[in-house]
């Protein structure tokens, strides 16, 4: 290990981390070239591929390498939070014909394929330009942009590095929710903990919220199988010792890690312009549900990516430097004051968004100071794991995960009732005590807990 392996966990959080792979791969991370200050893991942590999830490593930016394993396959994998005019007694009597609606409006599923129909030269301009490209086409609108991490569009995406097989799994599915853990969740904002910070983000206690999480589909998945292969070759010609050939990698100057960050940089844009055309249908299936207008009373809170590599300039031994940050299974969380926060939000901190697992709390966070000195801005991002998919589907069925969701008030809708056991919300961590993990850490302080009303779950 080139440097000590740091872990944000309560106790029952960290015992709980030591039943698979996830201390060992953390190790392993310590040992890659140009590694600075410490190898970090979030308490929703837990084994992955390469680095664990919840991992977070930054390298100098010429000792250190990029590896595809330190970002994952679901590039750009994030949230994005919406609020409503409604409260919960006006959405609840129409609870079932909204989520039936935004069912069929933002299609969900494995291989689901959505309602826009893009050429490929459209593809190639969407992944270049991000959000941009989606609101010249009539999706959303200007201000969403500033809410958007990175402005919904990372600089420097160059189509050209994606192979086209990746074009041809993007094609068919802008706008779809995906498999696994991803899902529209329509939510109330039940407590707030910091009013003055829950103002600035739109918040209101008793008032119904959106919350979306998704990535970039098949074409982020393609893009890291290709760049993996890549990798592996790098790693040889380079003689980088490997612990775990999943974390294949190349130093950062190299032409084989530049080509992997325009790639991963077309993945992030996709997944980008997905939750902002996913976003529009939210907005009309309201319009729909609720009459016309709901829709303009809905502002995006803020959309977090946590699954990404990025350029950015934090303190290492007492200097600024620029370091290249890899995010696996975790979110930014820039404290008030940092240039890339929008202005409306750069006098208190960035929005986290934390989602849980179905039947439990989601939250809503926000950066400190904390988190610069210690976590390369960085936090948790989500409840995380204790469960295979292949050991929740033999401990519940789908019927019982609906029926248990059901008596709390909670309607479920899933393309297939498999899917909800595999997602059942004991196949994951306690999300308050995660939560409770990074505050006490002082990286992230809470401002809103959410609960669940409706779910839609790819």
């Amino acid at each position: 290990m080139r440097v000590p392996a740091r872990i944000f966990a309560t106790p029952a959080m960290f015992e709980s981390m030591g039943k698979d792979r996830t201390f060992s791969q953390l190790k392993n991370v310590a040992t890659l070239p140009g590694i600075v200050k410490n190898a970090l893991l979030m308490p929703d942590g837990h084994e992955g591929y390469g680095f664990p999830i919840g991992g977070v490593a930054a390298f100098d930016m010429e000792t250190g390498v990029i590896s595809p394993g330190g970002v994952g396959y679901d590039i750009n994998c994030g949230v994005r939070l919406i609020t409503t005019p409604l409260s919960k007694e006006e959405v609840m009597p129409k609870m079932r014909e909204l989520i039936d609606l935004l069912f069929t409006n933002v299609p969900s599923g494995v291989g689901s394929k959505g309602k826009l129909r893009v050429t490929h030269q459209e593809l190639n301009e969407a992944v270049t330009r991000g959000i941009d490209w989606a609101i010249e086409k009539g999706y959303g609108r200007e201000q969403d942009r500033e809410r958007t991490e990175e402005n919904g569009r990372m600089e420097g995406a160059d189509s050209s590095a994606v192979s086209e097989k990746a074009m041809k799994r993007g094609l068919p599915q802008f706008g779809t929710v995906g498999a696994g853990n991803h899902f529209m969740e329509v939510q109330e904002v039940k407590e707030i903990m910091l009013p003055e910070v829950a103002k600035k983000f739109g918040l209101k206690e008793g008032n119904v919220v959106v919350m979306l999480h998704c990535g970039s589909r098949g074409f982020g998945h393609q893009v890291c199988d290709d760049s993996l292969r890549e990798m592996l070759a790098a790693s040889r010609k380079y003689k980088i010792a490997l612990p775990d050939n999943e974390l294949c990698c190349a130093p950062i100057s190299s032409p084989e890690a530049e080509k992997y960050v325009k790639a991963m940089r077309c993945a992030v844009n996709y997944a980008f312009c997905n939750r902002h055309i996913m976003m529009h249908w939210v907005r009309e299936t309201f319009d729909s549900v609720f009459g016309k207008g709901t829709g303009d009373e809905m502002p995006l809170v803020y959309d977090v990516c946590h699954n990404i590599a990025k350029f950015e300039e934090h303190e290492v031994d007492g200097q600024r430097k620029k370091v290249c940050v890899h995010r696996k299974g975790a979110t930014r969380a820039f404290a008030a004051g940092r240039s890339e926060l929008p202005t409306f939000y750069r006098d208190i901190g960035q929005p986290v968004l934390i989602p849980g697992s179905m039947g439990t709390s989601s939250y809503v966070l926000v950066g400190k100071q904390g988190a610069m000195e210690q976590s390369f801005g960085s936090t948790c991002h989500g409840a995380g794991r204790v469960m295979s998919r292949s050991q929740a589907i033999h401990t519940w069925t789908g019927r019982q995960i609906e029926t248990n969701l059901a008596g709390k008030g909670i309607m479920v809708k899933a393309t297939e009732s498999e899917l909800l056991a595999e997602e059942a919300p004991g196949a994951y961590k306690d999300v308050d005590e995660v939560v409770k993990s990074v505050q006490m850490a002082g990286i992230t302080d809470v401002v809103a807990k959410l609960l669940p009303l409706g779910v839609v779950k790819g």
